[in-house]
């Protein structure tokens, strides 16, 4: 079993900071907003994207799968009453010459292994598709 820590704390009015080991996030949580940080609902989104991008390091040397780029583009949907993220949808990008069904099974482990991907896919709806970068 693996265990995290990260402490984050209110800097002032404008915004607060997370921290873990030597990282540094600046945070949204200023009640008008700031174009500088992400705010808690483009948090929970980077934090898929950066589950997908580790995943994709992790499945790509057991595949032998050849990537020279990849990028993941999210939307999230939130409603008000009660406020909660409701659909999430993303693309997955791929600078590769692999087959379509080397593709499909890169994006199949991606869902399959990811840790992020796993407890949001249990409390809201996630959607997607992998595609060759044109």
């Amino acid at each position: 079993m693996l265990n995290y820590t990260v402490t984050a704390r209110r800097v002032d009015e404008h915004g607060s900071e997370a921290r873990t080991k030597d990282a540094l996030i600046v945070l949204d949580t200023d009640m008008k907003g700031r174009a500088d940080a992400f705010n808690p609902a483009e948090m929970l989104l980077a934090s898929l994207a950066a589950c997908m991008l580790k995943g994709t390091e992790r499945v790509i040397p057991m595949l032998e799968f050849d990537l020279r780029g990849i990028e993941v583009s999210l939307r999230g949907q939130r409603q008000d009453s009660p406020p909660k993220m409701v659909k999430i949808d993303y693309e997955i990008t791929v600078d590769t010459d692999e087959t379509n069904q080397r593709l499909d099974l890169l994006h199949r482990n991606l869902q399959k292994y990811g840790t992020i991907y796993n407890t949001l896919a249990g409390a809201t709806e996630i959607s997607g598709q992998i595609r060759r970068k044109d």
